[in-house]
C-alpha cells in the first residue's frame, strides 16, 4: 500500500464494525422507501401492482443480507485461493452475455427463471479481489512499470474490453478509476500511473466519440435544454426534478417528474426523485451517509492486519463510494449520463447483491483488526 502497516500482534476474531453495518442497513432501508416512491406509479401502470418493484427488490435485499452475513464470517484470506477461478468465471460470464438478446440496444443481462443478472456488476467485485491479491503478492515488483502497471491492467483490461463490447462505457469507467486508486494505494509509482491515466483518458475520449449515440449523449450533457425533447430529454427532466425540490422538498411521494416524465425513475435516475421530494437537505443526508461509509471503510482498511486486507477493505469501500459519486454526478449534469445505479437505492438485483457482498467482506476485515494497528504513510 502507499503506506505500510506497523507490526501488531494478532488478536482473536472480534465483532464486525457496528458503525459500518448501521450505515449500510440505514441506507438499505431508506433506499426501499425511495424505491417505492419512485416506482409505484410506473409499477401500477405496467403490472397493476404498485409494490411490484419493491417486492422484487426486497427479495434480492434479503438474499443480499444473508450473503453479507455469511461473508462477514468467512475469513477474507480464503478468497485468495479462488481469485483466479473468480477472474476466469467473470470473464466467461462477460463473454456469455454477448450472445444474449439485447435490451435497449445493449447486452448486459443473463436471464434465468425469470430473473436477470448482470455479469458486469460482479466484475466490479472481481477487480477488487484480483488487484488486492496481486498487489500484495507482487509487492517486490510494483516499482517497475511492467509489474506495477502492465501486468495488473492487462488482466483488468480483459474485463474492460468485454464490458465495452456490450456496449457499456459506464461500468468500465468505474472499474478503471477504481483500479487506478488501488494501484496507487498498493505502491505503484505515481509517474507510471500518470502516463497510463493519460493514455486511458485518450482511449476513453475515442470511445466516447466513436458511436453516434454517445456523441449525442455528450452534446446533450453539455447543453441538455438545447434538445430537451430529444437527446437531452432525460438529463433535462432530471435537472428540473433536482431544482424543483428546493431546500426542503415537496414532500415524500409528491414528485411530479416521476409521473412518467422521467424514464425509469426507479433505476439510474432515482436520485433526482429523492431531491424533488426531500429537497437539498434530504439529499445531503444521503450523500453524508455515503461519505461516512467511505470514511469508515478506509478506517477499517487502516486497521487491517495485513496489506491484502487493507487493499480489500479500501477497494470495496471506494467501489461503493465512487459508484454513488458517479450516479449523483450524472444525475445533476456533472458528467455524461451512464448506466450506473445508486448503491443500496436504485432498483436492480445484481447491484444489490454485489453491494451487500462487498459490505460483508469489509465487515469481515474489520473483525480481524488488531487494536493497535496503525498505518504508516510513506514508501
Amino acid at each position: 500500500m502507499r503506506a505500510r502497516l506497523q507490526a501488531a500482534p494478532r488478536r482473536t476474531v472480534g465483532d464486525p464494525d457496528a458503525t459500518l453495518l448501521a450505515l449500510a442497513l440505514s441506507m438499505l432501508t431508506g433506499g426501499m422507501i425511495a424505491l417505492y416512491s419512485a416506482s409505484a406509479i410506473l409499477a401500477d401502470q405496467q403490472f397493476s401492482d404498485p409494490w411490484h418493484y419493491v417486492k422484487r427488490q426486497l427479495l434480492f435485499a434479503a438474499l443480499g443480507v444473508g450473503l453479507m452475513a455469511v461473508l462477514s464470517r468467512v475469513d477474507y484470506k480464503r478468497y485468495r485461493e479462488w481469485v483466479w477461478w473468480i477472474l476466469a468465471l467473470t470473464a466467461i460470464l462477460l463473454v456469455a452475455v454477448l450472445f444474449t438478446p439485447p435490451v435497449a440496444g445493449v447486452k448486459r443481462w443473463i436471464r434465468v427463471a425469470g430473473f436477470g443478472f448482470q455479469p458486469a456488476e460482479f466484475a466490479k467485485l472481481t477487480a477488487v479481489l484480483f488487484l488486492a491479491d496481486y498487489m500484495d503478492r507482487k509487492r517486490s515488483k510494483i516499482d517497475s512499470f511492467q509489474g506495477g502497471i502492465v501486468v495488473p491492467l492487462a488482466f483488468i483490461g480483459v474485463l474492460l474490453v468485454l464490458m465495452g463490447l456490450a456496449p457499456d462505457l459506464g461500468t468500465p469507467s468505474l472499474v478503471l478509476a477504481l483500479s487506478f486508486f488501488l494501484l496507487f494505494l498498493g505502491g505503484t509509482r505515481l509517474r507510471h500511473l500518470s502516463v497510463t491515466a493519460a493514455a486511458a483518458g485518450a482511449l476513453f475520449a475515442v470511445e466516447l466519440l466513436r458511436l453516434p449515440y454517445r456523441r449525442a449523449r455528450l452534446l446533450s450533457f453539455m447543453n441538455p435544454f438545447e434538445d430537451a425533447t430529444g437527446a437531452g430529454y432525460q438529463l433535462a427532466q432530471s435537472l428540473l426534478a433536482v431544482g424543483s425540490g428546493g431546500l426542503f422538498g415537496n414532500g415524500l411521494g409528491s414528485s411530479k417528474i416521476k409521473l412518467l416524465y422521467l424514464p425509469a425513475p426507479h433505476t439510474d435516475f432515482i436520485f433526482p426523485i429523492i431531491c424533488e421530494e426531500v429537497g437539498l437537505l434530504g439529499a445531503l443526508v444521503i450523500l453524508g451517509c455515503f461519505a461516512a461509509f467511505a470514511v469508515r471503510g478506509i478506517r477499517i482498511a487502516k486497521r487491517a492486519p495485513d496489506l491484502y486486507g487493507s487493499l480489500l477493505a479500501a477497494g470495496l469501500s471506494l467501489l461503493i463510494a465512487l459508484q454513488a459519486f458517479f450516479n449523483v454526478a450524472m444525475s445533476i449534469g456533472l458528467i455524461p449520463t451512464k448506466g450506473l445505479p445508486l448503491p443500496f437505492v436504485s432498483y436492480g438485483g445484481s447491484s444489490m447483491l454485489v453491494t451487500l457482498a462487498a459490505v460483508g467482506i469489509i465487515l469481515n476485515v474489520s473483525r480481524h483488526a488488531p487494536k493497535d494497528a496503525r498505518l504508516r504513510v510513506g514508501r
